[in-house]
């Protein structure tokens, strides 16, 4: 039987600003179900990776396919040309992401969050995606927030409505920018928790992140960027525990010190 197709697939994706090379060549491949995390220093490419991922920013070289669709063009023959902004933002909707910040819409109950996209971008039935909302919410332990607003809640519970809002739009892959990076200390952990309960269903995830714990515990695969480049990739218990690269053992190094 043929192995099947990854579900994310990047080739040679080059991303500068002014003179800073923020990608650099970088390539990646990652299966169905997979939960890839990404570690390294601050201004290593990892969010701009997640940001071309996700259409937010336009690589200036290298292609990337998602679920087997070129994104961001469409190809005619041996040339590509560009998708127009409509074609653009529904490729989106295949990958949910998660920003270090909430980003909730502060005029909206809990609950209208959730519903939102679904409703406006979508076009599905209100009662419908009530439903998947609330089921949403009480699978992010949030079912008794719905009434609420988002200055209501905690740091954590406004993470895990973002979450919960992502995955409302039925996306195949889910995308986290440094999710924890905001909160307390306190408040991590039950962010943390959702994402594993996630990561247990199946879905696939590119996480970016700080908290190697949760790496350690969740990735089937572990990537280290630095400047720009993809340095060292494999298992979260060699990565971690006796990375091959001097960079690699500097970095993590740093951090659990």
């Amino acid at each position: 039987m043929a192995q099947a197709k990854p579900l994310v697939e990047a080739f040679g994706l080059t991303k500068t600003f002014g003179t800073l090379r923020a990608l650099d060549d970088v390539a990646l491949s990652v299966p169905r179900g997979e939960v890839l995390c990404i570690i390294g220093p601050s201004g290593s490419g990892k969010s701009t990776l997640l940001r071309c991922l996700n259409q937010i920013e336009r690589p200036d070289a290298g292609l990337i396919l998602i679920d087997q669709e070129l994104a961001g063009y469409r190809r005619d023959g041996d040339r590509l040309y560009e998708l127009d902004d409509k074609a653009i933002a529904r490729q989106r909707l295949a990958a949910g992401m998660v920003f270090q910040r909430f980003n909730l819409f502060s005029h909206m109950t809990v609950l209208q969050n959730v519903m939102e996209g679904p409703v406006t971008v979508l076009r599905r039935r209100k009662a419908e995606v009530r439903q998947e909302a609330l089921d949403l919410l009480d699978r992010v332990g949030l079912a008794d927030k719905a009434g609420a607003y988002p200055s209501q809640l905690s740091g954590g519970q406004q993470q895990r409505v973002a979450i919960a809002r992502a995955l409302a739009m039925r996306p195949k892959l889910m995308l986290f920018d440094e999710p924890t990076s905001a909160l307390d200390p306190e408040l991590v952990g039950e962010v943390l928790t959702v994402m594993r309960d996630l990561a247990a269903t199946g879905m696939t995830m590119i996480v970016v992140t700080h908290e190697l714990g949760f790496a350690r515990e969740v990735a089937d695969r572990v990537v280290f960027m630095d400047a720009g480049r993809i340095v060292e990739a494999g298992p979260p218990e060699r990565v971690l525990s006796n990375p091959q690269e001097e960079r690699t053992r500097n970095f993590i190094a740093a951090v659990l010190s």
